[in-house]
């Protein structure tokens, strides 16, 4: 944890060979991160991050698929954490639309830009409040202590988590998801809060 301190309240470039764990799925040039000629799969931060804020610019493909997932272990990403929905406009509905919680909560108002435009996104969490602002417009503001029991919402939807999302924890990996067409991410920093 000591090693995350020392960082508080300084930016952080994730787009360095330095803090992202690099393999052979993903390609990290000229400051633009995307998928390579053999891609899959998420990749992750090296360090873990509690409260923190992010920013960072993506683009996707016809009918593309990604997410932003934080607080999350890389070897349980779809249960040991959380994913912000990244996605092309209208290919989703409700709960999984661009800029949503992923399967938790639906953005206020859907603020994807079209296929080939660069969004910008912004997240900020500290301890359970989750912040998002999409393309300027604010998409997520939720308490995840409202969130109180297994595969439910409050709004009573079930969703895919097996723990309640106020019991998952408050600290973990970053990562950025590959899931079937291209995707491609620049402008990445990342803010520990204090």
């Amino acid at each position: 944890m000591s090693g995350m301190l020392a960082f508080a309240g300084k930016q952080i470039d994730l787009l360095t060979p330095k803090t992202l764990n690099l393999n052979k799925h993903w390609v990290l040039e000229k400051g633009i991160l995307s998928p390579s000629e053999t891609p899959g799969g998420i990749i992750w931060s090296q360090e873990k991050f509690g409260d923190f804020k992010i920013s960072l610019q993506y683009k996707t493909s016809a009918k593309a698929n990604s997410g932003l997932f934080f607080r999350s272990d890389p070897k349980n990403a779809v249960q040991g954490g959380f994913e912000i929905q990244i996605a092309s406009p209208g290919i989703y509905g409700g709960k999984h639309i661009v800029g949503s919680l992923y399967d938790a909560k639906e953005p206020t108002v859907a603020a994807g830009k079209p296929e080939g435009d660069w969004n910008s996104m912004e997240v900020t969490c500290k301890g359970p409040s989750i912040k998002v602002v999409l393309n300027g417009k604010s998409v997520i503001d939720v308490d995840i202590d409202d969130w109180k029991e297994p595969r439910k919402n409050p709004d009573g939807s079930k969703n895919k988590f097996k723990t309640a999302l106020k019991d998952l924890p408050r600290t973990g990996h970053l990562g950025l998801q590959y899931h079937g067409q291209p995707v491609w991410f620049r402008n990445i920093k990342v803010t520990p809060l204090k």
